[in-house]
């Protein structure tokens, strides 16, 4: 039967989402887009979830957008790039950087800027050139677990690697302590789980993923404006223009099956729905599970399946705190800092950006004041460090690599503290719950769910939104939204052997 892009079984349904970030947003775009009656529910009073911006003011009395700090467009991020053309066909909200720099101790730097392309020889050419890796040091490295990174397989990969923690991988490896910490440590620490407690096989996911399955290069772009301005507003008015209701600020406490029906319980109210998504983080995920019993009860003859999917969603996790310290100082720092530059070996600090150099908001304000914004990330923050000792470090890691900063003074600041992002723990994939559950009608999003093809952060949260509208779509016999991604196996993966 062909598909088509809106019917009658669509306009009669009614789909209720629940969190307002990417996911959901994701997810509300394919099937308002198809005639489907959409509601979302948000808790906070503005849509983004992790990548959401609110209005503040500083203590001058300017009004500013504020977020959860700095994110990266990268170019395969294709489905992301296909929400966005919703509202921007040409893309023109995102602005290129053509390099970042890694930044380490006693001036150690690399760059990403120039490299081919093509696996092996985007390897090969960043092999040759890093000053962190010298011919002496190659026949230290053990190749056959270096060869795993060309060589990732969706199944076989997990199968061989879930079980062994990324800091074990990299250990096996053999590289000189330098060109770990340059090559691979910032880039582990990228995805927010220490690498004690993160996977070795979602490693080798996102190597394949960012660097060595990536066609389009380890580059990226960013908002030329704060989220709220160049994302989430019109991206509001493009879906309510196809009538979907936002209710904001109200908090799902519960869902009720009742029949073939899912009834959705807030603090505005309640909400019927013949399908509901949620899209929420896995702290809320796991709540919500747990106060509704009766998704366990009848659900079509499947109630052990039910059950063992309840188990997956307990068992579930977030990692260790991540901090976002923004700041606004009188003075710019050396006129040829990168915008943005991740770091390694300096402590907890994990990358500074330069904002006025990002976005527009922040660059008016940089003109008018003669000053500067600096944006300071430190990831998987230990649970014993207070906020002095984190502030501390993080000053510390910043005096190292930008020393003209010990001279600024700070005009104000915001200090976030967040723990929300979800662990990728060694051994967790195979109870991962993915978009589809064995409730019916009931479907997952979100940057935690398991995908059969790699993707990561902002990229699988609108990837796993859009596979959960697919879902429905095609149960409401309307066409379901192409998902695009990077070839799946890595060029090695055919030839070498699985234990």
């Amino acid at each position: 039967m062909r598909m088509t892009t809106r019917g009658p079984g669509a306009e009669r349904a009614h789909v209720v989402i629940v969190g307002g970030g990417l996911a959901g947003c994701a997810a509300a775009t394919v099937l308002a887009e198809r005639g489907v009656r959409v509601t979302v529910i948000e808790k906070e009073r503005y849509l983004g979830g992790r990548v959401g911006a609110w209005e503040d003011q500083l203590a001058d009395g300017t009004r500013f957008e504020m977020e959860r700090g700095f994110h990266a467009f990268f170019r395969q991020y294709y489905n992301v790039r296909a929400l966005l053309r919703r509202i921007d066909p040409s893309l023109s909200c995102l602005r290129p950087l053509e390099d970042y720099p890694l930044l380490g101790p006693r001036g150690w730097s690399e760059s990403f800027s120039g490299l081919p392309r093509r696996v092996p020889l985007n390897l090969l050419a960043l092999v040759w050139r890093t000053p962190s890796l010298r011919l002496r040091d190659l026949p230290r490295i053990d190749v056959r677990p270096a060869t795993e990174m060309v060589a990732f397989d969706p199944s076989a990969t997990y199968a061989k690697w879930d079980h062994v923690t990324a800091r074990e991988y990299l250990d096996s490896l053999g590289f000189p302590t330098r060109a770990r910490q340059m090559l691979f440590d910032v880039f582990a620490h990228s995805f927010f789980n220490p690498e004690h407690e993160y996977s070795a096989a979602e490693l080798l996911a996102m190597f394949h993923f960012y660097f060595l399955g990536n066609p389009e290069g380890l580059v990226f772009d960013v908002l030329r404006e704060p989220f709220s301005t160049a994302l989430w507003k019109p991206l509001r008015a493009y879906l309510e223009a196809r009538g979907v209701r936002f209710v904001m600020e109200s908090e799902v406490s519960r869902i009720v099956r009742r029949g073939a029906r899912l009834s959705v319980e807030h603090s505005s109210g309640r909400e019927e729905g013949d399908s509901l998504v949620l899209a929420v983080t896995v702290p809320a995920l796991r709540a919500l599970v747990d106060a509704s019993p009766s998704l366990r009860d009848e659900a079509n003859g499947s109630s052990s399946r039910v059950d063992a999917w309840t188990r997956e969603v307990a068992s579930l996790d977030v990692t260790l705190p991540f901090v976002v310290w923004r700041l606004w100082i009188d003075r710019p720092l050396r006129a040829d800092r990168a915008p943005f530059a991740g770091t390694t070996g300096l402590g907890i600090l994990d990358n500074v950006s330069i904002y006025e150099k990002l976005e527009g908001e922040s660059a008016e304000w940089a003109r008018r004041t003669g000053g500067s914004i600096v944006e300071l990330h430190a990831y998987a923050v230990d649970e014993w460090m207070d906020e002095a000792e984190i502030r501390r470090a993080l000053m510390d890691g910043l005096y190292e690599i930008y020393p003209e900063a010990r001279d600024v003074k700070v005009l104000d600041e915001r200090y976030l503290v967040r723990r929300d992002c979800p662990s990728f723990a060694p051994g967790s994939h195979a109870t991962r719950p993915g978009v589809e559950t064995p409730v019916p009608g009931l479907w997952l999003a979100g940057d935690f769910v398991k995908l059969p093809f790699p993707s990561a952060l902002m990229e699988r949260a609108v990837a796993s939104g859009f596979r959960a509208a697919s879902g429905i779509a095609a149960s409401l016999g309307v066409a379901e939204e192409p998902i695009r991604t990077v070839p799946p196996r890595g060029v090695l993966a055919p030839w070498v052997p699985r234990a």
